[in-house]
C-alpha cells in the first residue's frame, strides 16, 4: 500500500473544515495511519517549502503555514498519492473542479485549504519530515474487504 502526506493548512483549520476533509478521505476508502494537530515551527516550514526557497513567495508560504495550527496526516491506500491529488483539486481554487476540496471550499491560491504530496517520492520525504516511524500506525480496518478485492 502506498502512503501520502496531507496537511490541512491554517485556513482550513480556522474555517472548521477538518472534519469535512477527513470524511472525504475516509469515504474514498483510505486508511488514516498518522495524524497531528500542531503548530508548525519556522524550521519545519522552511524545510518543507525548501524547493521554493529562491522564489519571491517563499517567505509568505512560511509565514502563512506557521500562522495558526495545522492538521498533519498520513493516509494509506492503493494509488493514494494520485487519488488524493484528485480529491484535493487544482492548486488554484478558482481552477479547481467542483466536488474537489479546493473547488468546494477555496477562493484564493494563497488560501487553498490543504497540501497533498505530488508524487510517491515527495510523499516519502514529507512523511519522514513531519512524522517519526513511531507516530505511524499500521492497522487493518474491518471495512477493507469492502473496499479492495
Amino acid at each position: 500500500m502506498e502512503r501520502t502526506f496531507i496537511a490541512i493548512k491554517p485556513d482550513g483549520v480556522q474555517r472548521g473544515l477538518v472534519g469535512e476533509i477527513i470524511n472525504r478521505f475516509q469515504q474514498k476508502g483510505f486508511i488514516l495511519v498518522g495524524m497531528k494537530f500542531m503548530q508548525v515551527s519556522r524550521e519545519l516550514a522552511e524545510e518543507h517549502y525548501g524547493v521554493h526557497r529562491d522564489r519571491p513567495f517563499f517567505n509568505g508560504l512560511v509565514d502563512f503555514i506557521t500562522s495558526s495550527p495545522v492538521v498533519a496526516m498520513v493516509w494509506e491506500g492503493d494509488g493514494v498519492v494520485a487519488s488524493a491529488r484528485k480529491l484535493i483539486g487544482a492548486t488554484n481554487p478558482l481552477a479547481a473542479e467542483p466536488g474537489t476540496i479546493r473547488g468546494d471550499f477555496g477562493a484564493n491560491i494563497g488560501r487553498n485549504i490543504i497540501h497533498g504530496s505530488d508524487a510517491v517520492e515527495t510523499a516519502q520525504q514529507e512523511i519522514a519530515l513531519w512524522f517519526t516511524k513511531d507516530e505511524l500506525i499500521t492497522w487493518q480496518p474491518t471495512m477493507m474487504p469492502w473496499v479492495y478485492e
